[in-house]
Order: C-alpha cells, then structure tokens, then sequence
C-alpha cells in the first residue's frame, strides 16, 4: 500500500508540475502593448461615429505581431492555428496567438485572418511610428480600411474598376504600373502638390476660392494628361489611402481637443499629448505636401495628396463626408465646382 501511495504521490507530482511547465510556456501579451491596444480601443469607442457614420459598427480584428508570436483581438473566427488564451474583459475580446507569420514592423489592414479585414501592426517601436500615442492614432488609421472594407460591395465595386488586370491576390493595388516616371506626369504632379498646399494654408475666403481654382485646374490638367485606368488608378488611392491619412488628421485633432487618455496611459515611458501627436501628423502632411516628388515617392505620393484633398474639402464642401461611402473611388466628386 506504501508503494502506490507513493506511486500515486509521484504521478501526481508530475502532472502538478507538468502543468506549472505548460502554463509558463504560454506567451503573454506585454503590459505596454495591452494598455496601448486599450487606449486604441477606448479612443475609438469615445469617437463613435462622430467623423464617420458606422464607424461604431466596423469590424475591430487586431493582430499584434511580437517578437516570436502573433496576438489576435476582437476577430470573430480565428484559423485553426491559433490558440486561445481567454477572455481578456478589458479587450471584450478573447485572445488568441500563434507562432509568428508576419514582419514585426508591419502597418497594414488586409484579410489576413480567416478572410476577414485584420489590422496586423507590430508593436510601436518596431513600426516606423516608435512611440505610444502615434501608434494608436496609426492603429485607428487602419480601422478606418476596416470601415471602408465593411461597405456593402465593397470588393464587387473595386473589381468592377478592372485595375486589376488579372491579379487575384489584391497586390495590383500595390503594383499597378502607374507612370510615376514618366516626366510630365511627374512634373504636373509635383506642381499640384505645391497648389494644394498653398490652397489648404490660405487664410481668407477670398484668397481660398482662387487657390481651390487653382488646384482644380491642374487637377484637370494632369486627368487629361493620363490614360483612363491610370486616372482610375489614381483616383482609387486618393479615395482609399489619402483620406485614410486625412482620417488620421482628424482623429488626432479630435483626441487632442476632447478626449482624455488613462492615467495608465499617461504613465507610459513613451507616452507624448495627443495634441503632440496631431501636430506630428498635420506637419507630415504639409511637409509631404511641400517636398514630395512623384518620381520618387511613387504611390506613397498620393497619401499625403488625398489627405490634402480632404482638409481641401472640409472647407470647399463640409458636407463631403456624406457621400463618400456612396460615390466611391473619385475625390473629385466632392468638389462643388465639378458636380
């Protein structure tokens, strides 16, 4: 009897601390990076739907790429190759990891997960953003391509556009072989740049209608200078990725005037005012704006174009907003002087 007890004792023993083994091998997400994605997720729910009808509505998958691992939040059918582990209460999420797949410093929202529009963003200072408050504003940039991805049709209409010349796999929006080289288009582009600049800074209302003239002619010009599926093509990333920068302008300024981070937040190492990170934000644009060159930018050139367009039209058009999500893919539409 002595000797299954203690054979029994030994058994138990081993699985004790087998489980102990177990649960120290199981990844964690850092305390840095949960306070930074709760940040992330508060700010968002603070501004509703305030900037963007359904904002509120859109889709909030997140996976976070560390070092080793990947963190999925608020995805509702995680692939079989992630592993739960529970349901964090301050997410409302269950997270879930895996072994890590992507590049620790990726920006990016695609259907990275299960078909579904996932935000894969590696940690802040991996990501060329490095520090809290921008990595959460960069964060609700790319939920905003959750929102426009959510729209009904959404993928029906971008095919329709018949830009992708074959490609099944969403890279032609990357590869599209736009004519960033080609000397005049770069010139007209370039010289547009400035335009918009100059409108966006104008200060009287006098002084704003003659540049918003000036810009919508070279506008013009340059849409006649490119063939029709380049016009497209442009017109498309100034719709999506421009006025995701715009967004981003936005929400920043919005955190800065009305919204107040967690002392949890405020006390990280990194942490800078959100008035900081909107200043960061509108600076890059105007210098983007300011500097750029086409030829050498390529398709990053037309982020800070689109944003641009957006500043342009909260004051040609408040009312712009609108119709975004039902006129698609064409900024230009928005504008008074060519509806």
């Amino acid at each position: 009897m002595k000797t299954i007890g203690k054979t029994v004792s030994l058994t138990l023993l081993f699985f004790i601390a087998a489980s102990i083994v177990f649960a120290q091998e199981k990844p964690a997400l850092r305390d840095i990076d949960r306070v930074r994605l709760a940040e992330a997720f508060s700010l968002s729910d603070k501004l509703g739907d305030s900037l963007w009808t359904g904002w509120s509505k859109a889709p909030f998958a997140v996976l976070l790429v560390a070092k080793d691992k990947e963190f999925l939040i608020r995805h509702p059918q995680p692939s079989k190759d992630f592993t739960s582990l529970g349901y964090d209460a301050r997410f409302e999420s269950e997270v879930y990891y895996r072994d890590r797949k992507f590049s620790t410093d990726l920006l990016a929202t695609f259907p990275a997960v299960g078909g579904i529009s996932t935000i894969v963003i590696g940690q802040a200072e991996n990501t060329a953003v490095k520090t809290s408050s921008p990595w959460v504003i960069t964060l609700l940039h790319e939920h905003f391509h959750q929102l426009q991805d959510s729209q009904p049709n959404f993928f029906k209409e971008t095919e329709a556009l018949n830009l992708s010349r074959g490609d099944q796999t969403g890279m032609w929006m990357l590869n599209f072989p736009f004519p960033y080289t080609e000397p005049e288009v770069s010139r007209r582009f370039n010289q547009m740049s400035r335009l918009l600049l100059e409108a966006v800074n104008a200060k009287s209302r006098r002084l704003f209608a003659g540049k918003l003239a000036d810009y919508l002619k070279a506008r013009g010009a340059l849409k006649k200078l490119l063939s029709a599926d380049d016009y497209k093509y442009l017109s498309f990333q100034l719709w999506k990725e421009g006025i995701a920068r715009y967004t981003e302008d936005r929400i920043a300024r919005w955190a800065a005037e009305k919204y107040e981070p967690s002392s949890e937040f405020q006390e990280l190492h990194d942490f800078t005012t959100f008035v900081s990170a909107a200043q960061q934000v509108r600076n890059g644009i105007t210098r983007e704006l300011a500097t750029l060159r086409l030829e050498s930018y390529k398709r990053v050139a037309f982020y800070p174009l689109g944003a641009g367009e957006g500043l342009l039209l909260d004051r040609a058009n408040p009312a712009w907003r609108s119709k975004y999500f039902v006129q698609k893919f064409d900024n230009e539409k928005y504008f008074p002087s060519v509806e």
